[in-house]
Formats: C-alpha cells, sequence, structure tokens
C-alpha cells in the first residue's frame, strides 16, 4: 500500500496548497502533484481543482475524504498489531500544542526518554482541532492541547493549567496601556474568554497572534504590551526592557493531554499522562 498517496491527500484537505504540502511533507512540488494524479488514478475520479484562487475538493474528494482518513487509521493499526512487542518496536506519534512546543518540547522529550528509553517517538506542533482530528483517524496516538473538541471516541484529561503573564514596554500600569501597541493573544477559545472578562478595554486591538513565542519576537522587535509564558515573561523582564504590568493578574490556559477512547487504559498512555501532570501542576493526580 502507497500510505503517502493518502497522506498526500489529506494533507492537501488541510492546506488546501500544493506548495504548503510540499513543504510540509519535506518533498518536491512535483512530487505532490504526482501523488494526487496516481491517486486520482488509482481511484477514478478527480479529487482536486486548481486555479489561481487556490486548491479545493472535488464532489468526489469530498466523499473520498472520511474514507481516506479511515484507511489511514486503518493501516496504522494494522502496523501496530504485527510489530513486534516491546518498547523497542514502539513508535510513539505525538500531537502537541504550537504555543506549548516552543517551550516545553525539549524537557517533554528528556521526560518521556526517561520511562521509554528504547521507544521512537514523532513529534508533530500543530492546532488542538487538528490534533483532535488526526486522534480519531489513528494519525497520533497521544496528543497536549488547549481545545478539547468532543468527540465519541477522544478521551481527554485535564493536566493543569498555564499562565500567561501581561508585560510591556512602555506601561507599567493597565491605565497606561494604549490600544494601538497592544498584542493580543488569541491562544485558545478559553483564553480569548477569559481576556475579554479581564480586560474588556483591550479587545479589538489591531494585531492578534495566536502563539506566545510569536509575541514575545514581536514585543522584542517593535515593543509594546501583550501575554506571554509566564516563564519567557521572566526572562523579559530580568532584561530590563519589559515590566509586568502591576494591577493584571495572570491568565491561566488550561493544558489537556488527549487520545483515543481505547487507549485510555493503556500503560504507555498513562505513563504519559503522569508525566505531564508533573510537568504542568497536578502533582497530587499524578502520585494517585
Amino acid at each position: 500500500m502507497q500510505i503517502e498517496l493518502l497522506d498526500t491527500f489529506l494533507d492537501l484537505v488541510e492546506t488546501r496548497s500544493f506548495h504548503r504540502t510540499a513543504e510540509r511533507l519535506n518533498v518536491t512540488q512535483s512530487t505532490v502533484s504526482a501523488r494526487v494524479q496516481t491517486l486520482e488514478a488509482a481511484v477514478g475520479a478527480r479529487l482536486f481543482t486548481r486555479s489561481r484562487a487556490g486548491t479545493d475538493l472535488t464532489t468526489e474528494g469530498l466523499r473520498f475524504e472520511s474514507h481516506a482518513r479511515l484507511l489511514r487509521r486503518d493501516w496504522n493499526e494494522a502496523r501496530r498489531a504485527v510489530a513486534p512487542s516491546g518498547d523497542a518496536a514502539m513508535t510513539m506519534r505525538l500531537g502537541i500544542q504550537n504555543d506549548l512546543a516552543d517551550g516545553y518540547i525539549g524537557d517533554l522529550v528528556v521526560d518521556f526518554r526517561k520511562i521509554f528509553p528504547q521507544m521512537a517517538f514523532y513529534i508533530e506542533p500543530d492546532y488542538s482541532a487538528q490534533m483532535c482530528a488526526d486522534l480519531v483517524a489513528g494519525v497520533h496516538d497521544f496528543a497536549v492541547l488547549f481545545s478539547p473538541k468532543p468527540h465519541p471516541d477522544l478521551h481527554f484529561v485535564t493536566l493543569g493549567d498555564l499562565p500567561y503573564r501581561l508585560i510591556s514596554s512602555d506601561a507599567e500600569t493597565r491605565a497606561d496601556i494604549r490600544l494601538e501597541t497592544y498584542i493580543s493573544g488569541h491562544f485558545s477559545p478559553a483564553f480569548e474568554q477569559e481576556h475579554r472578562t479581564a480586560l474588556p478595554e483591550l479587545v479589538g486591538a489591531p494585531l492578534s497572534v495566536g502563539q506566545s513565542s510569536t509575541i514575545s519576537s514581536l514585543l522584542l522587535a517593535i515593543g509594546g504590551t501583550g501575554f506571554v509564558m509566564a516563564e519567557k515573561a521572566a526572562e523579559m523582564v530580568a532584561t530590563g526592557r519589559f515590566k509586568y504590568i502591576a494591577d493584571v493578574a495572570a491568565l491561566d490556559q488550561p493544558v489537556f493531554a488527549a487520545m483515543h477512547l481505547r487507549h485510555r487504559v493503556s500503560k504507555a498512555h498513562r505513563k504519559l499522562t503522569r508525566v505531564l501532570y508533573r510537568r504542568f501542576g497536578r502533582v497530587d493526580a499524578a502520585r494517585a
């Protein structure tokens, strides 16, 4: 089975760009085109239309999408079923929230390798909705994310809360913050709601960003005010260029572990969850 044909098709469904899919799969654009043509020949239908406006699924492509996800899930399950037993033969495919990858991926990999020294890990930073879809499809085995997307086949565990602090290069109090230099963080729907409730006067800022690391980079480049992860905020304040907004409390972003329902009692998944409990604060639950 040429599973790369399905991988290419499903990536194109997400990106709607042959160029972007080529970058993500680390292949040439002509390879993406060739794979699509091979798949279309195999199923006997055209799956995409291309124009100056972009790439879109045909009616047949829309119908094929759900079958492609099932085929890839079944393929992954089949490979796992015939693989030799033991951690040495296992590959754990992990999804991690983009915002967490920047600040935590190194420490998490160290922790994971301590409990699974011979296991191979494939780690892909992404956003919550796509990771939930990948768990359902069997593309990922486990994910760490911000926004659970309810599904009858998914199991979620609350790990803890990740604090974000408001820092600024040109303000010291809430009253000093200027909307025109404020960088709004859109990390998740939950964070946006908490932000809207706590700081309604800062809704509608001209610059909005979905990652803490990007806000940090923008603040360093152009100055202003914005929420960044607490650890990064401490580093930036320590430089002397930034200050905490004294009268604004930290905003917390909940962090969740996610897995397919059938994996909720798996020893490997439970061990990973305990590591994450310790990392994100729910130590008592980890001990239990």
